[in-house]
């Protein structure tokens, strides 16, 4: 197995673990995980096809699917996302 592949393994358990955390202390690990995914996804797709780019961005997109959906509720909200007037 190549160390993208290992790395993305260690990813998803992570994920997995900080899924488990109470949801305050899901914070700083969960931030660091969306920050590292796109990185991690981007070495995938230079050792690997672009199938399991596209598998990695279906598993990141899944675990981060709440926030993901919040932060695209939010740039579509007319006005640009900007606050309450």
């Amino acid at each position: 197995m190549t160390l993208s592949l290992t790395l993305a393994c260690l990813w998803a358990l992570a994920a997995t673990i900080t899924a488990f955390l109470p949801m305050r202390l899901q914070y700083a690990p969960g931030l660091a995980l969306l920050v590292s995914a796109p990185v991690l996804i981007g070495y995938l797709g230079w050792q690997h096809d672009v199938w399991v780019v596209l598998a990695a961005v279906a598993g990141a997109a899944s675990m981060f699917r709440r926030p993901l959906f919040y932060l695209l509720r939010r740039a579509l909200r007319p006005g640009g996302g900007e606050g309450r007037e």
